[in-house]
């Protein structure tokens, strides 16, 4: 019983400070920064042990270039044609899947994806430069809000296992370390 009690306090502390959405909420007062060019094209399934987007970037220099201004306003055009989070990728996903029945406010893992924004728990993330995009995947800086707090961050979306998964990376001071991965929700 009392096991059980500690994880479910441990959960509730890991939504309120805003879990892996924010990573490190003292970092994610920091801007992204973002790389000079984008990768080419992601691997589409990652490997058991969870390194392969990792190789994957450093066999292709994918580093940050912190020379890059920060983030002051949306790109012009942002939210129509190709300046929108392809199709593929929208709908909500969550870390895991049990919450994906969920409703609302009590599905703590939840992601939301709209051709526009990102939706987690406590945080909302609002597109504002397409690095990159394809059918299925994107490279763009979002601006962020959340628990009073405002910040950049560059991340790469990328759907794999034939739409069921996706993957996120983020990128800059702050980011996760290691990529993660949604399960789509489908109810």
């Amino acid at each position: 019983m009392t096991r059980y009690l500690l994880s479910a306090a441990v959960l509730v502390l890991a939504g309120c400070s805003g879990g892996e959405d924010k990573a490190n909420s003292t970092a994610a007062k920091s801007d992204a920064a973002a790389p000079a060019t984008p990768p080419p094209a992601a691997p589409t399934v990652p490997d058991s042990d969870g390194d392969a987007m990792a190789r994957w970037e450093e066999d292709r220099g994918y580093e940050p270039d912190p020379s890059e201004p920060a983030l002051t306003e949306a790109e012009p055009g942002i939210g129509s044609g190709d300046k929108t989070v392809p199709a593929a990728i929208r709908g909500r996903w969550a870390l895991d899947a049990s919450d994906c029945p969920k409703r609302p406010g009590t599905d703590l893992t939840a992601l939301v994806i709209d051709a526009t924004s990102l939706r987690f728990h406590e945080s909302h993330g609002e597109l504002a430069r397409v690095r990159e995009r394809d059918a299925s995947r994107i490279v763009a800086d979002y601006r962020f809000s959340g628990e009073g707090e405002e910040w950049n961050r560059l991340m790469l979306l990328d759907v794999a296992d034939g739409g069921k998964m996706l993957i996120r990376r983020d990128y800059g001071e702050g980011a996760a370390a290691n990529p993660m991965r949604y399960t789509r929700c489908t109810a």
